[in-house]
């Protein structure tokens, strides 16, 4: 084999061009597999490796040391999931021989069911809106759109003007790996967006950003983090008493769609999921309902 042995650092870097030209990943997906490679470096160099000398005994530790931090089981799951790409890599470019992930294993993680909104708590949400402030009818206007189109906090901040079809009640989603996808909106949210575009026209937009759908005061894109803050802010304010983030918004979404009779598959095309087995974790949350169900009003379950 060539001897083509690198820096760590130098390794990294023809890793991040491969996964940049290759897998054609997004800059935040591409950035948080290159700080899972940060950790196994410094991990390895600790230890007086490197990743192309790592045995299996090495990444073993480094995935008990994941533990030992006190990293979540499905965290750990994602980061050695990006060690096995990294190695798949180095074994495909001749840094390596033969691939020590082959044999490593990933934490056990239970099915999690996510927490989920009923409509009367997304009403709710919504009459929380103090609309004595500037920026009212365009939280209202985003929380409509979460929950009418299930999208990702990362595809409504990045939603624009030319990505809107509102005649024909569509719109243009550019999801992760670039994958774009056509996801109808509700009356209710194109009614909202309307109103927001009446307040959005007198504002003093920055330059590069008239095309964006949703702009702080002072005219630029919001950020993933301003909508996790305005969402858990409105949820205090309603008096709701669940964990909730703007990813609630896309589960209730696929929720209310799967227990009004939609197809799986049509839900996984709307939520542009790649595997229907993600997809499927709603039909968990209806099984869990109907056991609820079940449970409180079968007859031989009701003490009389």
């Amino acid at each position: 084999m060539e001897n083509k042995s690198k820096k760590p650092s130098e390794l990294a870097a023809a890793y991040r061009r491969y996964m940049k030209l290759q897998r054609n990943f997004t800059p935040n997906t591409l950035d948080a597999y290159m700080r899972d490679i940060e950790k196994l470096e410094a991990h390895l160099k600790q230890n007086g490796t490197s990743p192309e000398a790592a045995k299996l005994a090495d990444l073993q530790a480094f995935a008990a040391s994941l533990h030992d931090t006190g990293v979540s089981p499905r965290t750990q799951c994602r980061i050695l999931s990006g060690v096995r790409t990294f190695y798949r890599f180095l074994l495909e470019d001749g840094y390596i021989d033969s691939d020590p992930t082959e044999l490593l294993e990933s934490p056990q993680v239970g099915d999690h069911l996510p927490e989920v909104l009923t409509t009367d708590e997304v009403d709710r949400l919504e009459r929380a809106i103090d609309f004595s402030k500037w920026e009212a009818q365009r939280n209202k206007a985003i929380v409509e759109v979460l929950f009418s189109c299930g999208l990702r906090v990362s595809e409504l901040v990045s939603l624009r003007l030319s990505d809107l079809y509102l005649d024909d009640r569509f719109i243009r989603v550019k999801g992760k790996g670039r994958k774009e996808r056509l996801v109808p909106i509700s009356d209710s949210a194109v009614e909202q967006l309307k109103l927001w575009f009446a307040d959005r026209n007198q504002m003093d937009i920055k330059p590069g950003e008239e095309d964006y759908v949703f702009l702080n005061r002072r005219g630029k894109h919001l950020t993933r983090t301003m909508i996790l803050i305005m969402v858990k802010r409105l949820g205090a304010d309603a008096g709701i008493q669940k964990t909730i983030s703007p990813h609630t918004l896309r589960h209730s979404f696929a929720t209310a769609l799967l227990e009004g009779g939609a197809d799986l598959r049509a839900i996984q095309a709307m939520l542009g999921h790649e595997s229907i087995g993600t997809t499927e974790i709603y039909t968990h949350i209806d099984t869990h309902e109907l056991r609820r169900e079940i449970l409180e009003h079968h007859p031989r379950n009701i003490h009389r």
